[in-house]
């Protein structure tokens, strides 16, 4: 069986969607195991510094999914663009009639069928610390405005932040005018979205208060995290 045709699969679940342009929408979500990168807040490190699942066929997702009846699906990680599979299974789940939002932390670029591209780029707030190989790789791989470009040259996009310090602030404009200066035009402030880091409600408050004024100044958005609201930090929400 080719690589093609095999994802490896960490969950697949329905809920609602927790950040973003589409809070509130009922969706499944697909999350693919692996990732190129190594962030020290990593919400789902059985996705990325662990990777856990199983693999299985396009053909079996596609089952699954459409077999929930609902139409919003959420490609997410770990990085799914580095997974050939995540290639057909996009194609074949738009051929259904799905809109598929793909989370990605745009360093890498794959022709996926792509909806909503919710690009995520990750600052040197998240560098690990660990003294091994991923300090490196992590750094040399995060900062890639010139991915970002492409994805917003190619899919209807959201810019999302997270930010979880005062410092956070000042990178997020470096790399806002570094996109810019990819694409040769100012980005759609609107399509800009700051997010609050945080595993549990009272940090996610404390840098919620910390973004809203970075976002006004700014002509941004601001967004939430809906889901660890209604369900706390917990796997399948």
């Amino acid at each position: 069986m080719s690589t093609a045709s095999k994802l490896f699969v960490s969950e697949l679940f329905t809920s609602v969607q927790g950040e973003g342009r589409l809070t509130g929408v009922p969706s499944v979500f697909i999350r693919l195991s692996g990732c190129n990168l190594r962030c020290s807040w990593c919400d789902t490190p059985y996705a990325s510094w662990s990777p856990e699942g199983e693999h299985r066929t396009v053909d079996s997702v596609v089952e699954q999914v459409l077999a929930t009846g609902i139409r919003h699906v959420v490609l997410t990680g770990g990085e799914p663009m580095m997974h050939k599979g995540a290639v057909p299974l996009t194609q074949r789940l738009a051929d259904a009639g799905c809109h598929i939002t793909v989370e990605t932390a745009g360093t890498v670029l794959a022709p996926l069928h792509i909806d909503l591209a919710s690009i995520s780029p990750k600052l040197a707030d998240s560098d690990p610390t660990a003294p091994d190989a991923w300090v490196e790789r992590h750094k040399a791989r995060r900062h890639r405005p010139d991915v970002v470009a492409r994805l917003i040259e190619d899919s209807d996009h959201q810019l999302k932040f997270v930010v979880g310090s005062d410092t956070d602030c000042a990178a997020i404009d470096r790399f806002v005018a570094a996109v810019e200066t990819e694409l040769g035009a100012p980005l759609q402030a609107d399509r800009v979205l700051l997010m609050p880091r945080g595993r549990d409600t009272a940090t996610i408050d404390v840098n919620l208060a910390r973004i809203v004024p970075l976002a006004m100044s700014r002509g941004w958005r601001v967004t939430d995290r809906l889901h660890v609201r209604l369900f706390g930090d917990a796997r399948g929400t």
